[in-house]
């Protein structure tokens, strides 16, 4: 411990400060902004030239806005950080980068994508104001209140959705979509509780909410919410508006279970789950997947009603 705190009292270049800045804006979970992109796919513009544009503004914008929340994120739980065996070296509770220095570049990627947000849209500013505030609120206090954590980071999710829909002009796009998107990130944030958990062994946590979760309750929870997941997909593909009227698009229902089972597989079974980010870009069948079932989606709403 006392090498961290040596770390920390020892000035640090601004070459060093520079890259610390970017590991704390954390770019390999930005994959989770590509939601936005959802109502492109879906709402029949994919090929569309401004709303192609606009969701990729959004895209950019979400991952500055989120970045910030990470750098605050970070500040707020140093101390924290510096107790765990792999968070402890994170740049800032690392003491790479000054926490003044963190803040500040956090206020100025804040306020430059909310107020490109505005400009872009004003209803996409007003989510994105909500997405900071309520990440925010996760940050200080709703992380330390049991469920309501994990639900929290879900709403980020149905928002970066809802935000891609306001974007397009979204006319079609189907409420079933957002409930898949909740149901999704409920499984994910309730597989990473149970890394945690997993991961403590009975050792002392740094995180006080983890007391208050059991391997039991979320293996419970997790069962449940994939059983609602696949039947909210199930639903969707048959009942949305903008979808082929033959129902074609309950042919990627395949591709949805092997990559929810996929995931458990890895949780239950190869103890993964901490950060579905890093799953996501690092486990090949998964990202096969994926890719297949978009190549589907594809195919059916944009090549199969014209054929």
């Amino acid at each position: 411990m006392r090498v961290n705190q040596e770390a920390v009292a020892r000035p640090k270049g601004i070459t060093t400060i520079a890259r610390g800045l970017l590991r704390s804006m954390r770019p390999k979970q930005w994959t989770k902004n590509g939601f936005v992109f959802a109502a492109l796919l879906f709402d029949g513009k994919l090929f569309q030239q401004e709303p192609a544009i606009n969701s990729f503004i959004g895209f950019i914008v979400l991952c500055l806005l989120s970045s910030s929340v990470y750098l605050i994120n970070d500040c707020v739980d140093a101390p924290a950080d510096r107790q765990h065996p792999t968070k402890r070296n994170r740049p800032i509770a690392r003491g790479d980068v000054p926490v003044p220095a963190a803040i500040g570049w956090a206020a100025v990627l804040a306020m430059a994508s909310l107020s490109t947000a505005f400009v872009v849209n004003p209803g996409f500013g007003a989510i994105g104001l909500l997405y900071f505030v309520s990440t925010l609120l996760y940050t200080f206090v709703l992380k330390h209140v049991v469920i309501i954590d994990v639900l929290v980071l879900a709403l980020g999710f149905v928002l970066r959705v809802g935000a891609g829909a306001v974007l397009v002009s979204a006319l079609r796009f189907s409420p079933w979509m957002y409930v898949c998107m909740m149901m999704l990130a409920l499984l994910l944030g309730f597989g990473k509780r149970r890394h945690e958990l997993v991961e403590l062994e009975g050792k002392a946590s740094t995180r006080a909410i983890l007391s208050e979760y059991s391997l039991p309750l979320l293996d419970q929870i997790i069962s449940i919410i994939t059983s609602a997941t696949l039947v909210a997909y199930a639903f969707y593909t048959f009942s949305a508006p903008q979808l082929p009227t033959n129902h074609s698009m309950m042919l990627t229902i395949p591709f949805v279970i092997y990559g929810i089972f996929r995931y458990l597989y890895l949780v239950h079974v190869k103890g993964a789950g901490g950060a579905p980010d890093e799953i996501l870009l690092s486990d090949r069948p998964l990202q096969i997947t994926i890719v297949l079932w978009a190549l589907a989606a594809v195919l059916v709403l944009y090549i199969l009603p014209q054929a």
